[in-house]
Formats: structure tokens, sequence, C-alpha cells
């Protein structure tokens, strides 16, 4: 019997990874099953117990791992490492999986990469090569690039990079972005429906997510003030936000949404939408505002304004309808004001995704299980050197 691992830790990376799973799991036999891990924020009360969305998708889990998601500092960060690392190192001698398939730059996929690494566990790789400059999330996430075998990166320039880092061209593919995928083919609710889900009447709103720069020097409070200032200069506007995640400084950030969420009337916060209501009133959202990836991918894909602020996704393939700005009020202010402007709606209707045509996850699932189900995957691989050359062919 051959295996395959799939690992999930957080809400937005399952989302991400749930139409693979669904597509890899139509590849299971007698001789091919595909296990499914959940770990990290998705089984702590703290953030939502998200592992319930994965349960309502039907989807069969076949190992639940609990570990530490404490994210005060540093030291938490390393002591949650150090757990994922300990369990899944058990779990990937126990299975002998023919390979992991793990997707981004976190740091609990850092750990469960040399859990899998220890093990001689191949893993497939999703979404590498991106940059993203304020973040510890960016050698993060070319630290496991170089630890993978397989690549699947949703854009060209990504494609060049992860090459660039010595890997070799017939194993890195461009099939786009998994939430295309999800835009594709989960059946959007309509404003008033996906409103209602979450109590709220017919309005004009913006969907808004803020994660810590865990590179920057500006101290996570300072951050959030910033932001919470700039919400209360839009009082026609009501502000649905989900919590952060938990990187260093995300406890602290959520702990300051609750608290303003009493003394901000427009302000409305949720631990987790699930990817169909996140998606539906993304559609329908006047602007979205924060420094989450899903403004880099998912909301150009539905051609809706973006206000992207700081440096968290710095160095990312951005669309057209993309306002960077600094993480000071007057700047998000501004920023807020263009992204409503007429100018920036002809904007969004020239707005073409760079990240792939939605059929992604279908390509991903048949690459790995020909890998899987074939000879041996022998681990030791060579330092492409060729970039040069391959570069010169194709006008790079």
């Amino acid at each position: 019997m051959k295996k395959i691992a799939v690992v999930t830790a957080t809400r937005a990376e399952y989302g991400l990874l749930a139409p693979v799973i669904r597509e890899l799991r139509s590849y299971e036999s007698n001789t091919l099953k595909v296990d499914l891990i959940v770990t990290g924020t998705h089984l702590s009360s703290q953030y939502g117990n998200t592992v319930r969305e994965i349960e309502n998708d039907g989807l069969r889990i076949d190992y639940r791992i609990p570990v530490s998601v404490r994210s005060e500092n540093a030291a938490d960060i390393s002591s949650n490492q150090a757990d994922i690392l300990l369990k899944f190192t058990q779990v990937f001698m126990e299975e002998k999986y023919q390979a992991v398939a793990l997707l981004g730059d976190r740091y609990e996929t850092l750990a469960i990469a040399i859990a899998a690494g220890n093990t001689r566990t191949a893993i497939f790789h999703l979404c590498g090569g991106d940059t993203t400059q304020g973040a510890m999330d960016e050698w993060i996430r070319h630290s496991i690039t170089k630890m993978s075998y397989l690549h699947f990166v949703t854009n060209e320039d990504s494609r060049r990079r992860v090459i660039r880092m010595g890997e070799d061209p017939d194993r890195v593919y461009n099939y786009g972005s998994t939430s295309i995928d999800n835009i594709r083919n989960i059946a959007m609710m309509g404003k008033r429906e996906a409103l209602q889900r979450i109590g709220l009447a017919d309005c004009r709103y913006a969907v808004c997510t803020y994660h810590p720069v865990t590179l920057e020097e500006n101290p996570v409070a300072q951050q959030i003030t910033h932001f919470l200032d700039a919400i209360r200069r839009f009082p026609e506007i009501e502000f649905i936000i989900t919590k952060s995640n938990a990187d260093e400084g995300g406890a602290r950030i959520n702990e300051r949404l609750e608290q303003e969420e009493k003394n901000i009337k427009n302000m409305h916060l949720f631990t987790s939408l699930g990817v169909r209501n996140y998606l539906s009133l993304v559609k329908h959202a006047e602007f979205i505002l924060g420094n989450s990836s899903s403004g880099i991918i998912e909301a150009p894909a539905l051609q809706k304004p973006v206000v992207n602020i700081g440096d968290r996704q710095k160095g990312r393939l951005m669309a057209k309808c993309i306002v960077n700005c600094s993480p000071d009020a007057e700047a998000i202010v501004n920023a807020v004001r263009f992204a409503l402007s007429e100018e920036m709606e002809r904007l969004c209707k020239q707005t073409v995704s760079p990240y792939g045509n939605g059929h992604a996850a279908e390509h991903i699932a048949r690459k790995c299980v020909e890998l899987a189900e074939g000879e041996r995957i022998d681990l030791k691989k060579e330092f492409w050197e060729g970039f040069g050359e391959w570069g010169e062919q194709r006008g790079i």
C-alpha cells in the first residue's frame, strides 16, 4: 500500500488544500491511501475549533495531533515547533508515507518539513517561490523549498525563483493557485444571505484581516492602533474582521480587537468565517482591508479593490486593483478613499488574476499520485546549475 499524507494546521491553509485533498482522495484504491492529518489551531478553542469546518465538509480525518498554539513571544513559537517536530516524527516513522503534501510558509509547516526530512519522507510543497519581505514566512517558505522534492507554485515569477534556488525545472510546476479553484467551484451566496449568516442586515461593508508583521520594527500594539483609528474614520461602512493567526503577536492583536469591538459600533469580529462564507462576503464587499494573502490572491480574482497595509505581503505578484500603503492611520484612510473611487472601479473591471484558471488541484493531485505510485523517490537531489541557459531560452 502506497500512502500520501496531507497536513493542515490553520483555517487559511485548509481552504487552499481542500480542493487538493478531494482530488487526491478520488485516486484512493486498494493500493493507494491518502491520509489527512489535522493539527495546530484547528484543534484550539482559542482559534475557533476550525476542525469543525473540515468535518462539515465531509472529509475523513485520519489523524488529529494536538499541539501548543501559544504565540506571545519567540520562546512560545520555538516550543510549539519542538512539540510539532516530535509528534510528527513519530507519525511519519509509524506510517512510512511515500510523501507528505505541505502548503506554504508557516512555522508549524517548517517543523513538519524537518520531521519529514528526518524520516526520509518526500515533501510535495505547494505555494513556494513567493516573496513576503515583511514576515518570517519569507525565509521559512524558501527553507521548505530546499527541503522539498516536488514543487507546485502559483505563478511564473515564483517558478523562476524556485529554479534559481537550484531546483530542477522538471520538478517545478505552475498550475496556479487553488484559491482560484475555490472561486470557480464553490457556489457563492448572494450578498444578503452571506450577511444574514453572520447576523448583519444588508449594508455597505469591508472584509478585513490583520496579521502581525513579524519582521517590522513597529510594535504590534502600534500597528493595530493605526488600523483601528482608520476604521473609525468610515462610520458609513461596516467592517467585518476575521481574527489574526497564531504568529508571534497574533494573540495580542486578537485581544485588542475583542476589546475594541465593544467600542466601535461598525466593527464585527469573527474567529473564522469558513471558506464559502468568506469568499461570498469578499465577492460583495466594497473593498478588502488588511495584510492577508487573500487580499493578494482571492480578492483580485473576484475583481474587488484591496488596501494592502505594510510590508507583510511585499514582493508578491500583485494585480492592478491592489493599493499598497504604509501602516499609519492617515495612509490607510487615503488608500481606502482611493479604493472607493471611480478610478479604482475601472481598474477592478480590467483585473485578470495572475494566479491561474481554477484547475490547479486536479493537476497537482495527478502529479502527486504519479510520483507516489511510481518507483522509489530518490531524495538525493542535485543542485541544478542550468538557470542561465534555461532563462535565456525563455527570454528571462
